[in-house]
């Protein structure tokens, strides 16, 4: 592996901020999840991108806008860089196979648990994925980076995080802060 860049890829909902109510979608309902600026300011000192790939089913459902999910994805990002960390992307899917309203009513080879996000962050900028890692809450998540040839995949479950089927990731945390040391290595 020649110089490739690596990623920590992150999910938003469960991941960087709690999602009790689900669909969070105004900075006045975003709580940001302990331990989340400080994973990535280590991760970021040890030359990853940071990258959120996330799902968003509530533009899809109508629930809100994709003009309210860039108001609030440009207030978190602002926060990460408050804190000092600076976000590379933020990919998202608006779209839902089942549930869409109008034109977001699609299956989209980007929704978790297909790869779509992570291979195009990977081609955007040259992402050797065997060197990146992923933090998610849900068996989507670990779907997606397996599919994507992400090798350390983390698993930080919630209490909404249901495992049907093989459990795909390598390391499972119960706090945020646990990845340090998987990311360190």
């Amino acid at each position: 592996m020649k110089n490739k860049i690596k990623a920590l890829f992150l999910d938003r909902d469960g991941v960087i901020n709690h999602d009790g109510s689900g669909y969070t979608h105004s900075a006045d309902s975003f709580i940001f999840i302990d331990g989340i600026f400080e994973v990535c300011r280590v991760a970021q000192s040890l030359g990853y991108l940071i990258v959120v790939v996330t799902n968003q089913a509530g533009i899809a459902r109508g629930y809100f806008s994709e003009s309210d999910f860039i108001r609030l994805t440009d207030w978190m990002t602002e926060q990460f860089r408050i804190n000092g960390v600076s976000i590379t992307d933020v990919l998202y899917c608006p779209f839902h196979p089942v549930h869409g309203i109008g034109p977001y009513l699609h299956d989209s080879f980007d929704r978790k648990p297909n790869p779509g996000m992570l291979l195009r962050a990977q081609e955007k900028f040259d992402i050797a994925m065997e060197a990146s890692v992923i933090i998610g809450d849900s068996e989507s998540d670990m779907v997606a980076a397996f599919r994507a040839g992400v090798t350390t995949r983390i698993l930080f479950p919630n209490e909404k995080t249901q495992l049907h089927d093989a459990n795909l990731a390598t390391h499972t945390i119960s706090v945020l802060q646990d990845a340090l040391c998987i990311i360190s290595v």
